[in-house]
């Protein structure tokens, strides 16, 4: 770590506090809409941070990037998975904590390498997007269909499969970054899926750890927050030192660099989070534990989340929209950064209305949240990342990998000495 400066390290710790804090939020809306609005708040904090403003036009565009990326890992199930990490024998242990680590590492891979080819763009280079999702598409339908349907190799029986479809997502990315010598975003999906991965399956040992101990904390979250550190703090290392084609700054307003990607982004998650998560019977058991009367609070929930999400979306694509008529189009850091702070805030109040936490203290992970996202704040001013320049050295991280399996080892003897059968212990082996 030689090569990294002071304020590079400041910076991916940064990135880490915030992709934790989205993703130990995303826990309470999962699914894919939950993991891209946190995937796109590690993205934009990224480029905030970089105080490089030829990337500030396509802030946008690779926030949306990240966030769909860490967002098509949504659809895969992992509960039965963290069951086998609460196991007694060192067999269904290890092999729990390195399914986390394929499952966190196929979240960061996707979500990292989509967010670095957006930043590898070039006019002399340009990506060709609907061949990317094309050949995605069909990695991860030919992966499913050959490795779980026909070869019948399952990760977590009965529970769904579709980690198999994101494997051949992955894949298939992967192919394409290599045979278009896109070794920089390969850089980014490669630290974030190591960071990703080995975050999951540590989380889930400090998650088993906590509960041994009887922590008086919610130690699923400190599994959550330990994902999106790790893997934050592994995409933010993969952007700062990565050799990125040199460009100036458009000043040149484009509807695939901003209008298409600004709308998906403040618009399309939240909404969608919105539609799916501020549900009344769902709301009801929540809310209806704190107050006599949850009706007129889950109520004025909903209708205070549909505001918060839909007055900075309308404010900031209008202002944004508007610069198709100035003089001056680029995107500045002020905007950039005033992007990430209210989309930030916004994912914050969510979790504040969905939990009932503004009529009860009873989830006090839910106030560090605010905590974590002031101290974000207060670095960032603070911070500018030093970008050095790495070259793909695909050897060192098959070690990197196989040094992390060794380590899984070692903390599953620690896990199972630790403790006697426990609740939510899951078997995929019987021995």
């Amino acid at each position: 770590m030689k090569h990294l400066s002071k304020n590079t390290m400041l910076s991916m710790v940064i990135v880490g506090m915030a992709l934790g804090t989205a993703w130990a939020i995303r826990g309470q809306f999962g699914h894919e809409q939950g993991a891209a609005w946190a995937g796109g708040i590690g993205s934009l904090c990224i480029i905030v941070l970089s105080r490089n403003k030829s990337w500030y036009n396509k802030a946008m565009k690779a926030a949306f990037a990240g966030a769909v990326g860490w967002g098509l890992g949504g659809m895969m199930s992992y509960g039965a998975v963290v069951g086998y990490g609460r196991g007694v024998d060192f067999v269904n242990v290890y092999y729990g904590l390195s399914m986390l680590f394929i499952i966190g590492g196929l979240y960061g891979l996707i979500g990292g390498g989509l967010f670095g080819l957006v930043l590898a763009d070039h006019p002399e280079k340009k990506v060709k997007w609907h061949q990317v999702i094309i050949e995605m598409t069909t990695g991860g339908v030919i992966f499913y269909y050959f490795i779980i349907e026909q070869l019948g190799i399952a990760m977590t029986p009965p529970r769904s499969e579709a980690w198999g479809v994101c494997a051949g997502i992955g894949i298939a990315m992967m192919y394409y970054l290599a045979r278009k010598k896109q070794y920089s975003a390969m850089r980014v999906a490669v630290f974030a899926g190591l960071g990703g991965g080995f975050g999951f399956a540590f989380g889930n040992f400090l998650q088993v750890l906590g509960n041994v101990g009887q922590v008086p904390f919610n130690m699923w979250n400190v599994m959550e927050y330990s994902l999106g550190f790790f893997g934050g703090l592994g995409m933010a290392y993969g952007a700062y030192t990565s050799p990125w084609p040199e460009e100036k700054p458009t000043t040149k307003y484009t509807y695939s660099n901003l209008t298409i990607p600004m709308v998906g982004f403040l618009l399309l998650i939240p909404f969608i989070v919105w539609q799916q998560s501020f549900v009344e019977k769902d709301l009801e058991p929540t809310i209806g534990k704190l107050v006599n009367d949850p009706g007129i609070w889950i109520s004025m929930a909903q209708s205070v989340a549909f505001v918060a999400f839909l007055i900075p979306a309308i404010f900031w694509i209008y202002f944004l929209s508007n610069k198709k008529n100035k003089l001056s189009q680029e995107l500045s850091f002020a905007e950039v950064h005033g992007i990430f702070i209210s989309y930030f805030a916004v994912y914050i109040i969510f979790t504040i209305l969905i939990t009932g936490s503004f009529l009860s203290f009873y989830r006090i992970e839910q106030f560090l949240y605010i905590l974590n996202f002031a101290v974000i704040l207060a670095l960032i001013p603070k911070a500018t990342p030093l970008f050095s320049s790495r070259k793909a050295h695909p050897q060192k991280w098959i070690l990197m990998v196989l040094g992390i399996l060794v380590f899984i080892a070692l903390i599953s003897l620690i896990a199972i000495s630790s403790h006697g059968e426990m609740p939510g212990m899951n078997k995929r082996f019987d021995w």
